[in-house]
């Protein structure tokens, strides 16, 4: 990835690591669910790292922790300043700090993905359009947004929560444009739910955060050895 003020940036907003993954309290406990959290974003940073079409990538988040890895991993820090668990705020609060900069446009991906890859980011902006253009990966039930991309980067609002996919695609046509919906596997798959779990665990992959599944107990070894958050061999 190279980085320049110009160009696509990608932009992860990332809630309190002590606050995340609710939905899966029933399957993990409190300190499972923020190590696995963890290794998801690292596992999104990474892709994000390896991307041969990205400008450069920022992170917006209050937390310490998210604050730290984002900086391990070469990317600008957006301190969050609105609301704590407003999304949309953080969101519209960073592609404002990114449009100031002078971007051409702005990926909006979430934290909980890990298994998008650099192939993937790769695809999704090639197949983005010269502005005014957006393009969407919806999640797999099509309810929610996995990835937006938008240039210029303030484009349109952004909408998240239940049923965000069909208000972007609404929002997109509002703005004149007819927006670029990409269907992806690994982008897609955004880790709620234990079913998304479950759908995760049984994907073998080289990522932290099946490799931290497969030390949990939680997931099959596929025979690779991966390294877990820590940098710790697993496997």
């Amino acid at each position: 990835m190279s980085v320049a003020p110009h160009g696509i940036w990608a932009l992860v907003p990332v809630k309190a690591f002590a606050a995340a993954k609710q939905r899966l309290a029933g399957t993990l406990s409190a300190p499972a669910r923020v190590a696995l959290f963890r290794c998801m974003l690292e596992d999104v940073l990474g892709a994000l790292a390896a991307s041969t079409r990205l400008a450069g990538v920022a992170v917006v988040t209050r937390d310490p922790q998210a604050q730290d890895i984002a900086r391990a991993h070469a990317a600008l820090v957006i301190g969050e300043t609105g609301t704590d668990g407003d999304h949309v705020g953080a969101v519209t609060e960073a592609v404002a700090v990114l449009a100031a900069r002078a971007v051409a446009g702005v990926l909006v991906l979430p934290a909980d993905v890990p298994g998008i890859t650099a192939a993937e980011i790769d695809t999704i902006l090639s197949r983005h359009g010269p502005a005014p253009a957006v393009t969407l990966v919806p999640s797999r039930d099509h309810r929610g947004t996995n990835a937006i991309v938008c240039s210029p980067p303030q484009l349109l609002r952004f909408r998240y929560g239940e049923d965000s996919f069909r208000r972007h695609l609404d929002e997109a046509r509002a703005a004149g444009v007819q927006p670029c919906v990409l269907e992806l596997d690994g982008a897609g798959l955004d880790i709620d739910t234990s079913a998304d779990l479950a759908e995760f665990a049984g994907r073998p992959s080289r990522t932290r955060s099946r490799a931290w599944l497969v030390r949990a107990g939680l997931a099959a070894g596929d025979g690779d050895a991966a390294r877990d958050c820590t940098g710790g061999k697993i496997g």
